[in-house]
Order: structure tokens, then sequence, then C-alpha cells
């Protein structure tokens, strides 16, 4: 991922040098279970944990005659540790290092996107509270429907980021999955109980299946969940654009002191890390499309898979990380204008509140269709137009004055109507 969307705290985790490290951690682990097993000498491991090390220039520079990275950073390690080093991957493959090594980057990812998560919904909890009471105009297609409050709203975006992180949770054991099974998979050179400590001083569990690979529907199932993530939080951040028109101007993008929103037009103020979020996840959605490719591997293994990984898992998570640490200082500093939306709200004289005159005229032994009509002759007659006022056409129509009184009218227009259960919605979030 370039520079620009890459925070140091992901990016130290998709390093090479990280990368070699877990490759190292991996070797040593499998070198302490044969020597627990008696297969290869405890003094010869004690050598390898004191001596091993790696130079990520020297391995590429390795790698370039070789024309193999494993074997090149397997090079590089022995010039540090000596002949002790002739026990290192003693009967395995070089996808029992790889996809052991990537399960730990994959799972160090995790806690820190988690974390992000946290603070996500530690920010959208905080400023649903704030508006639980703000009463603004919910729509469908675009159009006024019927009052609801920002924090209704923000509500909603609470409980799908809630969903989110227990599918992450669940991914962490799900990815948390190492294989130390040799070629094919068949522990024809390694035993079962080396893959099992060892993975075990990894905090991994070994494959329930392997062949000599893991199979790639984790990986898939793990982007796929970084890419749902990333639509909900396009959602969040379409809403907000849609917000931020001019003229809706609900809510809007902090705007910081000397910001500058185009290069032509001094006045504005445009939704620009909302859009670059937008952008965003349609990478990542990308990414899992890639890995759903992944899975169909020939036989055994092959390594078309590989090539794309080296892309993917780290973009990915890369840019969910940047995601989400954008998402939430965007919510945390969000303007919001109560006035614009109750302005909005109030458009055309209250046609948001067509159906609970609906409902009474009904309730007082209106059949629906003719209510219906009575209500939409005066909805459409106040809708588009500047002085358009539907209460006052309603309250004047005489087929609906006979039936109601002007106090019952009257309760038709308030907006509490519409939020007396929102209450039960906030309670079940702990908002």
């Amino acid at each position: 991922m370039i520079e620009r969307y890459t925070l140091p705290e992901m990016a130290n985790l998709w390093s090479e040098a990280y990368k070699l490290k877990t490759w190292l951690q991996v070797e040593i682990a499998v070198c302490e279970a044969q020597a627990e097993l008696g297969y290869i000498p405890s003094e010869a491991v004690e050598e390898i944990k004191a001596k091993a090390d790696f130079d990520p220039d020297r391995v590429l520079e390795i790698e370039a005659v070789v024309r193999h990275d494993v074997i090149a950073f397997l090079t590089n390690v022995n010039e540090y540790v000596g002949d002790a080093g002739r026990y290192i991957h003693l009967g395995l493959t070089s996808s029992d290092v790889l996809d052991t090594a990537l399960a730990l980057q994959l799972v160090a990812s995790l806690d820190i996107l988690l974390q992000r998560l946290e603070d996500l919904i530690q920010v959208i909890r905080q400023k649903a509270q704030e508006h639980r009471h703000t009463v603004m105009a919910g729509r469908s297609h675009g159009i006024h429907a019927e009052p609801i409050t920002f924090g209704f709203k923000l509500a909603g975006w609470l409980a799908e980021v809630l969903r989110h992180q227990e599918r992450l949770k669940i991914l962490c054991e799900t990815i948390a999955v190492g294989k130390i099974s040799g070629a094919v998979g068949t522990y024809a050179n390694v035993e079962p109980r080396v893959e099992a400590i060892a993975c075990q001083k990894l905090g991994l569990k070994p494959d329930m299946a392997s062949t000599q690979v893991i199979s790639r529907d984790r990986h898939a199932d793990y982007v796929q969940q970084l890419a749902l993530v990333a639509a909900s939080i396009e959602r969040f951040a379409v809403e907000i654009r849609n917000l931020q028109k001019t003229d809706v101007l609900e809510v809007e993008e902090f705007f910081s002191k000397g910001q500058k929103g185009s290069s032509a037009m001094p006045h504005k103020r445009n939704p620009i890390r909302s859009e670059r979020l937008t952008g965003m996840a349609r990478l990542v959605r990308s990414h899992a499309g890639a890995a759903l490719e992944n899975v169909a591997l020939w036989h055994e293994r092959d390594i078309s898979h590989s090539s794309v990984e080296r892309v993917i898992l780290p973009d990915a998570c890369t840019l969910t990380h940047f995601m989400l640490t954008e998402i939430t200082d965007l919510v945390k500093n969000l303007l919001v204008y109560p006035e614009n939306m109750e302005r909005n709200l109030n458009c055309y004289g209250g046609v948001v509140f067509s159906q609970k005159v609906l409902l009474a005229l009904i309730d007082k032994g209106s059949s629906r269709e003719e209510a219906y009509a009575i209500v939409q002759e005066s909805a459409h007659a106040a809708w588009n137009k500047p002085e358009g006022n539907f209460q006052d056409l309603i309250s004047k129509d005489p087929r609906v004055t006979e039936k109601l009184s002007p106090a019952e009218l009257e309760v038709c227009f308030d907006p509490q109507q519409h939020l007396n259960h929102l209450e039960e919605v906030y309670q079940r979030l702990g908002i």
C-alpha cells in the first residue's frame, strides 16, 4: 500500500523484517518441538536461539541467485548459526514456514483492527448518546419519509459495527492455524506431535487437514470479513456525504483552520474524507474477489495464490486499518446542525406526518382508500412549493375536520409520536 494510506502501526507488521522475524519464530518453535521429542540435541537448539538472525538485504541478495525466498532466508540464517543450522527446517517444506508465519501476521493485524474497531464503537456510542433526541427527517429513496433522531441513525451504525466486532473475534480463531506437516501434508518426514507442540508455542492450532498449504478458504474468509467492515464504513461515509450536500447540510465534516476545499472556488467545504473512504472500500472489495479466486489451487498446492497474497493481504489489512482510524476521527469531530435538521423536517408544512393523519382518519371510521386519497391530495398540493403547507391545507379540509378535532390533528404533527419506542433500541445497545 502507498505511504499515503499506510499508518506505522500496521506498516510494521507487513514489513519485510517483520515477515522474516515470523519465519524465524516458526523455525525455532519447530526446533524446540523436535528437541522436546528427542529428535535433535537440546544444546543445538540453544545455540540456534542464541545465534539465529537475518539481514533482509542479504536475503534479497541470495534470493537473486537461488530464486527462492525461503531457501535464501535459511541460507542467511545459517550464516549466523553455523553448524547447528543443519537442524533448522528438518523435514519441513517451505509452506510449513510461510503459511504458519502468515497466520501470525494475520492474527497480529486483527489485534490492531479490533483495537481500532473498539475506538470506533466508543465514538459512535458517544455521538449517538449526544444526539439521541436530535430530531431529523428519516428518508427512504432519498425522499423525506418520517421523523427519526440522529442518535437513532447512529444506533444503526453502532449495531452494525458491533456485529463486525463479533465477526473479527471469530476470525481470530479461524485464521490462527498453522501447519507443520511437510510436503503434501502427509507428515512423512515430520510427525504430528512436532506440529502440535510448535503450534502451541506460537499460539496457533494445527490445521485439521492441510495439504502442502493451509486451504485458502480461511484467507478468503479473512479478506471478505475486512471487505464487510469496509462496506459498512462506506455506508457511513456515503450517509455523511449525502447529509453534507449544500441543500441539506445537516452534518458536515470538520473543516480545520487553513484547510482549502477547492483550487478554484474559495467557498467550497467538501466531504473529502468520506469520499476517500468510499473509494478505499472499492479497493478492499476487489481484494475479496481475488482472495476467492485463490481458493482453487492445483492438487495439493501450486503457488498461483502466492503473488496475489503478497499484494492483497497487506493491502487489505493496511487499508482497513486506515479506514477505521479515519472514520473514527471523522465521526468524533463531525459537525451536526440540529437547526437545519428541524428546518428540513418541517419542509412543506410537515408532509412527513402524513401517515399519522392517515391513521387518525382510519381510526375515526374512514376507509383506508378514502383516507389515503384525502391526505395525498393535501400533501401533493404542498409538495415542492415554497409556500406549501401540508398542515395548513389538511386542517382546512372539511373531510378531515368533520372527523378530527384541532387538538387531535395537532397530535398528528408531534414528532414525539414517532420517537416513543426509540428508547428500547437505545437500551438494547447500551446507549
